[in-house]
């Protein structure tokens, strides 16, 4: 009898939320009984206090006569006897020791799980703890597909812990952005302006494509993507492409970077002395009309000017009097100067000088030259000798005195 008082006395009550340690006993349809050890009581663990994900197999996660750490969730008396036993959960008292752990720790990055994406984020597991990351925290742009993180594990910064509301935030892209802010630095640090740099076309916009340098992201305007004019940058790169870049301008305070794709490429006029000469007669396209004349193309990317004095024998107001754009001319070289780009060209030196148009240019010429003014002749009149002199005789010698 004493011995029996003994084993009553060392059998302690159980209490929900209590911390026991208890045995496995058994595992089957997916739940395991345990021992709850100095009580003399049992414990039924179910998959669901066990793990979060649903899917998973019991028997992978349990084994008969393995000693766990649990949390008394509360008392479950049976249905047809008077048999009292205790649901109890692993993971809740992991959620517990992770809530202990969490405290004090705001702006700590941690590795989590994402789980599933809810309305306005994600559910991240930390632990056993579950964790939320606001859509607008996710990453540095706002990031409308949340699914595609399902699954992922990734580091996030610990925003906000509250374990009376059961409130655990987070913030993935505080960590984006530090990671980001450090590459930038370690990339400013190697760029220097006129250098060719190696990088992926990271996006396209209607004015340029920006290059990704390994962390940051410098932008090769649509003037400095082609040496041809008016093109689509869609057309000259992919997105996901590598490319040569030289470097025009950085600045590192406002984060920008200046590229050029054309100057790491030959352009047209380079050697364009040995393509072109003065006297060559070659054909080309008329690409644009201006007041002074017309620009046809005679190499690719390489447009020389017909000024209007240039276009006919015949005077011409206005080169669209003459020429069309998209036109085919044949046109001969007068001047070639890779220094300044440019080419002159005739299309009156092809053809013949009509007579008419001879006339009526040494009449222009003619009507152009300033007229000199009139001289004025200087005369000395001599007068008569009887105009020279007089008396007042000659003057009043008729009149009666």
């Amino acid at each position: 009898m004493n011995e029996f008082e003994d084993l009553l006395n060392s059998v302690s009550e159980v209490a929900p939320g209590d911390v026991v340690t208890a045995e496995v006993l058994t595992v089957d349809a997916g739940q395991a009984n345990v021992a709850i050890s100095g009580t003399g009581v049992e414990g039924v663990l179910t998959l669901r206090e066990l793990t979060n994900d649903r899917e998973a197999d019991i028997n992978e996660l349990v084994k008969v006569g393995e000693t766990l750490e649990l949390l008394v969730l509360r008392q479950v008396v049976g249905k047809d006897t008077d048999t009292v036993t205790y649901l109890v959960s692993k993971k809740r008292l992991e959620a517990r020791k992770a809530w202990d752990k969490l405290v004090g720790r705001e702006d700590e990055v941690v590795t989590v799980k994402a789980t599933r994406a809810v309305k306005g984020g994600l559910s991240v597991e930390f632990e056993g703890l579950r964790g939320f990351i606001p859509a607008s925290m996710i990453d540095t742009r706002f990031t409308r597909n949340t699914e595609r993180f399902v699954g992922q594990e990734f580091d996030a910064k610990i925003k906000e812990v509250d374990p009376a509301e059961n409130r655990f935030i987070l913030s993935r892209r505080d960590v984006v952005e530090e990671v980001a802010a450090a590459a930038r630095q370690e990339v400013f640090s190697k760029l220097a302006v006129g250098e060719n740099v190696t990088g992926k076309v990271a996006r396209i916009t209607s004015f340029g494509a920006f290059i990704d340098l390994g962390g940051v992201d410098g932008l090769v305007h649509l003037t400095e993507l082609s040496h041809e004019r008016n093109v689509s940058p869609k057309s000259v790169v992919t997105v996901g492409e590598e490319v040569e870049v030289k470097v025009l301008a950085i600045d590192e305070e406002e984060g920008r970077v200046s590229l050029s794709l054309k100057a790491t490429t030959p352009g047209p006029w380079d050697g364009v002395e040995q393509k072109l000469a003065a006297g060559d007669v070659i054909e080309g396209k008329v690409k644009r009309l201006t007041d002074f004349g017309a620009f046809v193309e005679v190499l690719p990317g390489i447009d020389g000017l017909v000024h209007i004095s240039q276009i006919s024998h015949k005077r011409v107001e206005n080169p669209k009097d003459a020429l069309t754009v998209g036109q085919d001319v044949t046109v001969k070289v007068l001047e070639v100067n890779a220094a300044d780009e440019r080419v002159s060209l005739s299309i009156k030196a092809l053809e013949e000088r009509p007579a008419a148009a001879e006339g009526e240019e040494k009449a222009e010429k003619r009507e152009s030259r300033p007229r000199r003014p009139k001289r004025q002749e200087k005369r000395d009149f001599e007068l008569p000798e009887t105009q020279t002199g007089f008396s007042m005789a000659d003057l009043f010698g008729d009149i009666e005195l």
